[in-house]
């Protein structure tokens, strides 16, 4: 049903070299209108992905790519909580309603599953439970160092294959290139709300303008006043920061450059950012709501008892 040929190309999948998808090497190009047939028996379980190979610029930069998971006929025998989650990133001018598939860089709207945050899906598991949580980049450019706060975890599997126990060690932190699968586990043991997130500073902001100036240090009203006269609109990044640039106003069909509210005021991050809901007790799969915590567990201001305590003069 495209205007343009495609195929299918299989990542990390042992199959015949003609099953293999490389349109003009293995496989005449789909044509327009054309229903092509792929058949291949899954030698292995693992976590693969799949994405055209023709014309890969455009119609994976508009997201033409997936996942498959592939489980042992022998199931583990407790509890697993097994998530699966695609990296992937646009250029998306604000206002406008596709992304650009000519963009090489510059991607300003960084997603988990074509989701930005707030609106991505939080991960949810109870006391005890295995977390499994499947990573895949099939983004056009941009590796991704993917970070959990409040836990451990290893990386277990590749799109190559399991990695043997013995080669493994412990991360909060794992780097997802491009076009490759990394999949962590760990045992949901801490209660809490975590966040998980790519550490890349300008991959947790959403529709961000690279090329707005950036004059921190420097009061811009002036300047903003003389050039919304020529630019309606035009904001420059602020004198303290970005903190407060959630409140902008943007035009329709765009999206707020930062996050969204959380149980104790702004959550100050949007883009590649979700949220591990750790729970005593759940009822069931859907999000549990924020954490209740316990008395004497959350950072508040110091009292002048504490900063004398501490010999801490103000």
């Amino acid at each position: 049903k495209l205007p343009e040929p495609t195929s299918v190309h299989w990542h990390g999948v042992i199959l015949p070299a003609g099953m293999d998808g490389v349109a003009g090497l293995t496989q005449k190009a789909i044509p327009v209108g054309k229903t092509f047939k792929y058949e291949f028996t899954m030698k292995k379980a693992g976590t693969f992905m799949y994405h055209p190979h023709f014309d890969e610029m455009v119609q994976i930069a508009l997201g033409m790519v997936g996942m498959i998971v592939v489980h042992p006929k022998r199931r583990d025998a407790r509890r697993v909580r097994d998530y699966s989650m695609m990296a992937h990133e646009w250029m998306i001018p604000i206002g406008s309603r596709r992304p650009d598939p000519m963009a090489m860089s510059d991607f300003n709207v960084l997603t988990f599953n074509s989701k930005a945050f707030p609106s991505t899906e939080p991960l949810v598991a109870e006391l005890g439970d295995l977390v499994r949580i499947r990573l895949g980049n099939l983004g056009p450019m941009d590796h991704h160092p993917i970070h959990l706060h409040g836990y451990e975890f290893e990386v277990v599997e590749t799109d190559g294959g399991r990695v043997p126990k013995e080669r493994r060690w412990p991360e909060t932190t794992t780097l997802v290139p491009v076009g490759a699968v990394r999949v962590i586990e760990f045992v949901a043991d801490n209660p809490g709300d975590w966040a998980f997130h790519c550490h890349m500073t300008h991959h947790v902001m959403n529709q961000m303008g690279h090329d707005v100036p950036n004059l921190i240090g420097a009061d811009t009203k002036g300047l903003d006043a003389r050039v919304s006269r020529v630019v309606p609109g035009y904001m420059t990044m602020g004198s303290t920061g970005m903190g407060e640039m959630h409140k902008m106003d943007v035009p329709d069909n765009s999206i707020s450059m930062l996050g969204g509210e959380g149980p104790f005021g702004l959550v100050d991050m949007g883009g590649m950012f979700t949220i591990l809901k750790v729970r005593k007790q759940l009822t069931g799969d859907m999000d549990p709501g924020w954490y209740d915590h316990p008395a004497g567990t959350v950072a508040g201001e110091a009292s002048a008892a504490d900063l004398s305590r501490d010999g801490i003069k103000t």
